[in-house]
């Protein structure tokens, strides 16, 4: 059994723009010798991210992101949301200081809301 071809990014990229631009992509496959349908997904990730879609990585999905990726993106949503977390402590910490100090001698005593 024979290997399959590679092509390039650049390769790629210049037939998916000669498909783009109104060529025969019968005519490119039988130029070529390139299935039709490698081509037609090339001409649809050129059209669809004409900087990144057709340079991808071998044996990555086209629109899921590489787990490095992912983790970035998890890492800085974790980053986030414990910074949420502190504000929110913080906030509660002074309500529950505000109402202490409003239960003193002499000062109307804060109520709690009563449940409808």
């Amino acid at each position: 059994m024979s290997q399959p071809r590679r092509f390039t990014s650049e390769f790629k990229v210049a037939i998916a723009r000669r498909i783009l631009k109104g060529e025969s992509v019968s005519a490119l496959h039988r130029e070529l010798r390139i299935a039709r349908s490698v081509l037609y997904r090339w001409r649809d990730a050129y059209w669809k991210d004409p900087e990144g879609g057709l340079s991808r990585q071998p044996g990555r999905t086209p629109g899921v992101p590489a787990a490095g990726d992912r983790i970035g993106e998890l890492e800085r949503k974790i980053g986030q949301q414990a910074l949420e977390i502190d504000f929110l402590a913080r906030a509660f910490k002074r309500v529950k200081e505000d109402r202490r100090r409003n239960t003193g001698a002499g000062d109307p005593a804060s109520t709690e809301r009563s449940e409808k």
